[in-house]
């Protein structure tokens, strides 16, 4: 599961997919819905919202946005709960994190996205967080570029 810190319009057309399908999901995990997934750990910052589900609604929310821009037309119906919620925070670290895994896969599976995304220096946050001071959030799973936590 990866639910993006950063702003949907940098994901490509597989991305945004993936983020809608991976939001609903987490959607039903939070709503318990499902039984797997639920120990994930992307999933600590919205259960740390005081309604957990407006929270992943309000993230689907704009994803759909994003897709509507494209021509998409992700079907909001299927979000239980829309509401405006405060912003959650987001670590700096984390969001270059992202933006530095995000790069890798659109250089792979789509060159010209990537390509046209060189000059961004300091990607924008997905609507729902707002960015502040700090390391690689402790929730993201380690991988071989830094240590386990």
């Amino acid at each position: 599961m990866r639910l993006w810190s950063l702003h949907p319009r940098y994901l490509d057309r597989q991305g945004l997919t993936a983020c809608w399908r991976e939001g609903l999901l987490a959607q039903a995990v939070l709503l318990d819905r499902t039984k797997g997934y639920r120990n994930h750990p992307q999933l600590e910052r919205f259960r740390a919202q005081p309604d957990p589900a407006a929270a992943v609604g309000a993230y689907l929310v704009a994803v759909a946005a994003e897709a509507g821009e494209r021509g998409y037309r992700f079907d909001l119906a299927r979000v239980e709960r829309p509401g405006t919620v405060e912003p959650i925070p987001v670590t700096a670290g984390q969001v270059a994190h992202e933006w530095q895994h995000l790069t890798a896969k659109l250089q792979a599976r789509s060159p010209d996205r990537a390509a046209a995304l060189e000059g961004v220096l300091t990607p924008e946050p997905h609507p729902l967080f707002h960015v502040v001071p700090g390391d690689v959030e402790t929730w993201e799973r380690a991988t071989d570029s830094r240590p386990a936590r």
